[in-house]
Parts: C-alpha cells; structure tokens; sequence
C-alpha cells in the first residue's frame, strides 16, 4: 500500500482528510476495487490554499528561477526512474492500454523537463518612452493557483498544467479526478522526494461537488486552471469571476480531419483512424469527425471500415487498440447516443469487437464508424467521449470550410492535402486553437501552444505561452531625468 493511500498533501506532507472518509478507486477494466482514495472536503482545501499562501511568503516565494527549475528537472527525472510503475498504475485506473499509458508518462516526465528549463528564460522586457525615463516589465506569479484535472489524462494534463504554474513561480492546489487520482498522488509523492517545499503543490482528491466545488470558490485562489465539459466550465467562470480570478480553461472538442482528394491516403488513414480512437476515444483532442472529399469518399470509407472491424477492446494490460471506458455512467452515455443513430437511421458502417475474455466486469464497447452523418445531428455536433468515428463528404473547400467549423466546438483540426495553398487557406480558415497539415497531434507537442476558441475554452496551456498565462505583467516606470 502507497503512502498517499486515502490521504491529502498538504504542507508536503500525507495527511488524513478531516471526514476520516475514502472514495473506492475501480478498475475500469473489470470493475474490481483496486485501493482507496481520500475524501476531501472543503475543510482540507481551505488548509491546502493556507499552506500554499504560507509557500509563497516563505522559501518557495524568494526561490529565484534557475533553482525552481532545478527542482522541475529533478521531478522530471523521478518521474522516468519511475515509469514503470507509474504507466502500470495509469492503465489500472484509467484503462488504457500500457502502451499509450507509458507514452503519458513520458510526457509527463518531458512537461516537467521542458518547464524546468524555461523557468529562468521568461524575461521582460524594456519599453521606449519619454525622455527622462526608463520603463521595464517584469513577469510575476498570480500566486496560489487551483487546479481541477479529469480523469481521462491524470498524468499528461498534471504535467502541462502544474509545470507551467511552478516553473512560474505559484504554488498549487490540485483536485485530481475522483476517477483517475492515484497517478497524480504518486507524482506528489515524487514532488515531496525532489525537494519541493512543504505547501508548493498540495494534493486534495475527492468528489467534484465537495472538494472541487470548494476549491473553486475559496477567495483565496488567485488563478484557475480547469480541464472538463463546457457545462462545468461555466461554473467555474462564474465562480472565479466572484473573486475576478482569471480563468484558464480547455473544455473539449469535437475535432475535425479534412481529406481532400489529393491527400496521401496510406499516410493519412492510420491517423484518421488512432486519432479517433485513443484512450478509448476519450480524448478532448480526439478527431471524431472525418470529411473526405465527394470524388474520394467511397474509397476512404471503405479504407476505414475495413481498419474499424480490425480493432480490438479489451483489458488495459492485453494492450489493445482499445481499453474499456472509465465508468459504467461513462458507458451508459455512450450507448444513449448510439441507440439514438441507430433509431434515426444512421449507417453504421463497420465496428471492431470486444475481445472474447475481457472481464464482464469491464466497460467495453466496439470501435464504431458511422458514415453519411448529417452535419447537425448529435453524432456530429456533440463530444460522445467514445471510439466513435462520424464520416461525411463535402463538395468543394468551402464546403470543407462550413462543416468543420459547423460545431460549437474549436479545439483541433487537420487537413490532409498535398496542395500548399490550399493548406495555408485551410489553416487560416479554421476555427480552432491547432491545426495540424498532413499529421495530428505533432506527437504530443509539449512545446506547442494548445487550447481552444468558442466552446472549446480559452486560455493557453504547453510551449511558453502556457507560462504567460500562469504569470502577471508588472510596469515599472522610473523617471530619473533627462
């Protein structure tokens, strides 16, 4: 049994939380009771945003950047010592298959290596101005920041979000999901070995409505960073505009890849099909939507189907295409959608399977290609959160144009064209935070700005712009005379 089993970090140290409760940690893949989790109340989040205050106004506060670094770069190294454990430990709480969950502690280990070794490059800069004076700007930490992470990405969403705010110099709050919590406790665990000061990133898990609701209405918060659904997004903006705490959020997608006929098909289909599937589809990034050009259309979704019925579902540790979904509520929701395309005639083109000793206590569901999917139908416009891919056509590139911007959403999107202008139009043209030209996802990309527009959120997470945004811009003006 770990150390953090059912307890809070709070002043970098394991604590119980004050109910005495813990929350069942389930693996998704056959549903059993891996362990326990602490409770949190708002009772534990107000004594972690007082020992993230005290950080501040201690030794973590007059930490100067190449020595905040030092420490990011040190977790980034125990995070690898311990990759091993730490992927076997995401797949059992998660369910994704162990090839995908090392990849997420590998990203892990590079958010904190690549902010570790921004933490002294964040520079101001001077301003001309009268004569006379001499005008300078200087980056500063907002000072506690909250943090609420999903379930579906504990490790990779951890590091791109707790990284950028440490290497500015904040110390942090963090709500896990009550899904997903162990990995992140175990990169606390790591924190408090790399040398971190006590109340630099404190840990609070528990239930959205308690822990989560309490962390985003303390008044003691001075940043908010939230993943989760537009719905919950709302909430957050409204709380924190109580305090007028600006907000950092990402809140899904429903992403689009356009494939026009000029496209280099072999290269293309892998990622219109991995890009739609990982994590079981659970991914905000995931690229649920694939628009093929008329002329092509026939050829592609015959591709595609014939890849769909190749995938597999099962138990994390088999090391499918596909794991099971995190929950059965998670399940549930999926299969609504799907009875309602199936009750509205829509084509269910091809499935995979699930594999045939895959626990009955797991979340499982096929792989599953729709195509002909009218542009306003659920399928198409909503996030299902599932291995759900929707396939249409489209007549011209304006057409492209109006169907992949036809959504609420705005995260991601790529176009598949061999056409250089046509590539620059496209990327122009589209509504969304990334647009990816011939690949998806740039592999991870810690370097690479990512956030979305409209219901996608706002804000910046990854690469430097990340670090603006977990930082303040102070104008000094000195007039010292002509």
């Amino acid at each position: 049994m770990h150390k953090f089993e059912g307890k809070i970090l709070i002043e970098g140290k394991w604590q119980t939380p004050d109910s005495g409760e813990t929350l069942p940690v389930v693996d998704p893949s056959d549903g059993c009771e891996l362990g326990r989790i602490a409770r949190g109340s708002a009772v534990d989040i107000d004594l972690a945003v007082k020992s993230a205050q005290n950080a501040m106004q201690g030794k973590w506060g007059e930490m100067i950047p190449v020595e905040r670094g030092r420490l990011l770069q040190k977790l980034s190294s125990l995070i690898s010592e311990n990759e091993d454990e730490l992927t076997e430990m995401e797949a059992h709480d998660v369910g994704k298959p162990l090839r995908q969950a090392r990849v997420d502690v590998k990203a892990c280990a590079r958010y904190f290596e690549f902010y570790g070794g921004a933490a002294d490059k964040v520079h101001g800069e001077t301003i001309p101005y009268l004569e006379g004076y001499t005008v300078l700007t200087l980056r500063e930490p907002h000072g506690v920041t909250g943090h609420i992470i999903p379930w579906n990405y504990p490790l990779q969403i951890l590091g791109r979000t707790i990284g950028g705010a440490l290497t500015m110099g904040n110390a942090c709050v963090l709500k896990p999901g009550e899904e997903a919590s162990q990995t992140a406790l175990m990169v606390g665990e790591l924190a408090i070995q790399a040398g971190f000061p006590p109340g630099v990133f404190n840990i609070v898990p528990g239930l959205g409505e308690e822990a989560g609701n309490a962390l985003l209405n303390h008044s003691g918060i001075n940043h908010f960073s939230f993943t989760g659904s537009p719905e919950v997004g709302t909430l957050v903006q409204q709380a924190a505009a109580k305090n007028a705490v600006p907000v950092t959020l990402e809140l899904g997608g429903k992403s689009p890849q356009v494939v026009f006929a000029d496209a280099d098909l072999d290269k293309a289909l892998p990622f219109l099909v991995n890009a739609s599937i990982q994590n079981c589809g659970q991914t905000c990034s995931a690229a649920s939507r694939v628009l093929v050009e008329h002329s092509i259309y026939e050829d592609v979704t015959a591709r595609l189907a014939e890849k769909f019925c190749a995938l597999q579902a099962g138990p994390a540790f088999s090391d499918l295409a596909c794991g099971p979904l995190i929950s059965p509520e998670q399940k549930v929701r999926l299969e609504k959608y799907l009875e309602e395309a199936k009750s509205d005639g829509l084509n269910f083109a091809a499935e995979g399977v699930i594999v045939a000793d895959a626990p009955s206590g797991g979340n499982y569901v096929k792989p599953l290609l729709i195509r002909d999917v009218p542009p306003d139908h659920a399928v198409a416009q909503e996030e299902l959160f599932g291995p759900v891919l929707a396939v249409m056509p489209f007549k011209d590139e304006e057409h492209a144009v109006e169907l992949a911007n036809g959504t609420p959403f705005g995260l991601v999107s790529g176009v598949w064209t061999q056409d250089g202008a046509r590539q620059f139009r496209m990327a122009k043209k589209l509504k969304s935070g990334q647009v990816f030209i011939n690949n998806y996802g740039a592999g991870g990309g810690v370097e690479l700005p990512f956030g979305g527009v409209k219901l996608s959120g706002h804000g910046r997470e990854k690469g430097f712009e990340a670090l603006y945004g977990f930082s303040v811009t102070k104008t000094i003006a000195i007039h010292h005379g002509e």
